[in-house]
């Protein structure tokens, strides 16, 4: 029988360590070359020529960094990772402003590395106490070294990969004490190529995303390859997503893999607010868009931002009022997705599209992320 330490009460000796990091440069440029024009690049089909590799281990903890030629990874078929769902990662952007080719910067950095940590320790990963301003570095490194893979231009930038998996060769179920941090990255244009292009949603789905007590809070594999059934059948249908329900009372959660806003006039003050699901429940990603999005709605005078989770029967009745005003959903990937039609039960909700407050927040978020407009403290983290 293989015994394993007490991780839950392991400190760990040693934490990442930016200043011990070695790069091995690639020498041929041939993938560089060949990749398509930044016209017709597709989200996450185009891999830059290098990675960040780390790996922890119970008798050493962190290990040495390293930037490498990107490779396949060479893990055992027993690997928990394959087998248990081992695995976390996180998703966030490279951008260059737009007055400035030669500028570099990361937004919001910190708020991902806080995220992969609380996805770690829910999956009983060790290590995840490293310090995140030391893995930061080292992503400012990564992204120096490709740093010719970012299309110039508004819409484009370097999709940016953090995952950790299990290395652990085991087949039982047990905390793995083997691990593998990696980052790739890959150049990727604007997710509208002409503009906002409204979604269709679909409620009617027998699955659920997540649930209070399960692991919808953390940005782990498992969350996202249940939902490629309902994913492929809403798409057979003609729906673009589906927007997922749960319990009982049928309560709005999340749309795809974004957070999901609506505008919707308050029926006493007849005043427009906006709606947002809360995290308190455990079963919303805490999306780093989600939160500069509710930070930068906050302070506009006209608006009111309401953390609080409607039922589709709320928003069936505010849509058949007039109340509905806008929606959309919020990600890493589109920043903002306005939303024209929801089914439930086979009938289509109608819902405002291109809305102004759509476009409000879509100015505000991308022109911090470009350089338009100064943003608030630490948001636009310089790289160079």
């Amino acid at each position: 029988m293989q015994k394993f330490p007490c991780l839950h009460r392991h400190t760990a000796t040693r934490s990442i360590t930016a200043s011990k990091l070695t790069v091995e440069l690639k020498t041929d440029d041939t993938a560089f070359k060949n990749q398509p024009k930044k016209e017709d690049l597709a989200f996450g089909q185009t891999i830059s020529d290098h990675m960040l590799m780390v790996p922890w281990s119970v008798e050493n903890q962190w290990g040495d960094p390293k930037i490498v030629p990107y490779e396949d990874l060479k893990i055992s078929p027993a690997a928990s990772c394959l087998h248990y769902g081992l695995q976390c990662f996180e998703g966030m952007k490279a951008y260059k402003a737009l007055d400035d080719p030669n500028s570099l910067h990361l937004f919001r950095p910190h708020k991902n590395m806080e995220r992969l940590t609380g996805s770690m320790e829910r999956l009983s990963m060790p290590g995840a106490d490293f310090d995140n301003g030391e893995l930061v570095k080292l992503i400012e490194e990564l992204v120096k070294v490709d740093q010719k893979w970012i299309p110039r231009g508004e819409g484009y930038s370097l999709y940016i990969r953090p995952t950790v998996i299990a290395t652990h060769r085991f087949l039982g179920m047990a905390p793995p004490i083997d691990l593998l941090l990696f980052v790739i990255t890959s150049p990727v244009g604007p997710y509208y190529k002409t503009g906002f292009k409204p979604i269709r949603l679909t409620c009617d789905t027998p699955f659920v995303r997540a649930w209070p007590g399960g692991t919808g809070n953390s940005k782990v594999g498992g969350n996202y390859g249940p939902t490629m059934k309902a994913q492929a059948d809403a798409a057979a249908r003609r729906y673009s997503q589906v927007l997922w329900l749960f319990g009982d009372k049928e309560v709005v959660t999340e749309v795809g893999a974004m957070n999901v806003f609506f505008l919707i006039q308050n029926k006493e003050t007849n005043l427009p607010e906006l709606i947002t699901p809360p995290l308190t429940s455990g079963d919303i990603l805490p999306g780093v868009t989600r939160d500069s999005i509710i930070a930068l709605a906050e302070t506009w005078d006209d608006l009111t931002v309401v953390e609080w989770a409607p039922t589709i029967h709320e928003i069936k009745e505010a849509a058949e009022e007039g109340r509905l005003l806008e929606a959309f959903g919020a990600g890493t990937a589109a920043v903002v997705t306005p939303i024209d039609c929801i089914e439930y039960k086979g009938q289509d909700i109608n819902v405002p599209a291109d809305g102004k407050l759509t476009q409000r927040i879509w100015d505000a978020v991308t022109g911090i992320q470009y350089g338009r407009r100064e943003g608030p403290e630490g948001w636009c983290h310089k790289i160079q």
